[in-house]
């Protein structure tokens, strides 16, 4: 039908009379049914990427996990990327390290894929200054293939090394398996203690349902304090701990003042701790039994 109506109009479209018994008004519908279509089809294709995201939301989570891209080859870059959406990934692109570092500094990001030669400096300098303040998992794509560069490459941080040309499946596989563990250990990352529900991956502090903001700082000492529930933990160990959160220097006032807060947003009555206790002279301890979930 669509194609005898195409073939009847075919004469007025090019210029010509109508054939048969199609008029203007015949035509003025035509084109109105056919632009309904079209909205349509564009409508019925948000609609499957907005079910998709949704899906893939549901499947990994209250949050898709973040990628972040250096890549400064633009095919590349965009097949990636398209490969990494298609399961279900949230990608952040970049082209050069300038807009990797602001990328990383406003989001959350699980895994970061990294060429190696770019714009504006390297790649090993880059993943270098990454590993100073996170632990995030780090993958070199690069075409230096040589025995040097992949010592470097694991040298300064970087937890796997792909050689260019690669294979987009075997990437997508490692991704896979990476982020398989990841929530794996996510689930196994929460310690439970009477009202407090403590998640130190993502670093949230629920008290009484009740969401408590903690800092880089608090987290790691809080998370040392509640695995070792019940034991005393000497000042000597907390300073190791602590050392080059921030590559910064951390002396015993810095924990003192940080339990401190920490006082604050636990106890019910900061002044009567019975969480976080002091053992005079030797350190702190956590001296409520924890269970981890």
């Amino acid at each position: 039908f669509r194609t005898q109506k195409l073939s009847s109009l075919a004469p007025m479209v090019l210029g010509g009379q109508p054939s048969g018994r199609v008029g203007r008004s015949h035509v003025i519908f035509f084109y109105i049914q056919i632009s309904l279509e079209i909205r349509v089809f564009f409508y019925c294709k948000k609609m499957i990427k907005y079910i998709y995201v949704k899906t893939s939301i549901k499947l990994w989570g209250d949050k898709m996990k973040s990628i972040l891209l250096l890549e400064d080859d633009k095919s590349l870059n965009r097949g990636i990327s398209f490969k990494l959406n298609k399961e279900g990934y949230c990608v952040h692109t970049a082209f050069n390290i300038q807009e990797a570092m602001k990328i990383f500094n406003e989001n959350k990001i699980d895994l970061i894929l990294s060429d190696v030669g770019l714009p504006d400096g390297n790649g090993f300098n880059f993943c270098e200054k990454i590993r100073k303040s996170s632990n995030v998992y780090i993958i070199i794509l690069t075409a230096l293939d040589q025995e040097i560069d992949i010592v470097t490459g694991y040298d300064i941080g970087a937890d796997d090394y792909i050689t260019k040309p690669f294979s987009l499946i075997v990437l997508i596989s490692k991704v896979n398996a990476f982020m398989k563990r990841v929530s794996e250990k996510r689930s196994e990352s929460c310690i439970i203690c009477e009202d407090l529900d403590f998640n130190y991956t993502d670093g949230k502090l629920v008290k009484d349902n009740i969401d408590l903001l903690l800092s880089k700082t608090e987290v790691k000492l809080l998370k040392i304090l509640m695995e070792n529930s019940c034991q005393v933990i000497t000042k000597e160990t907390l300073l190791e701990s602590l050392w080059d959160i921030d590559g910064n220097f951390i002396d015993e006032n810095t924990v003192a003042v940080n339990i401190r807060r920490l006082r604050q947003k636990v106890e019910d009555d900061a002044s009567n701790p019975q969480y976080i206790k002091n053992v005079r002279g030797v350190g702190y301890k956590f001296d409520k039994r924890c269970t981890v979930k």
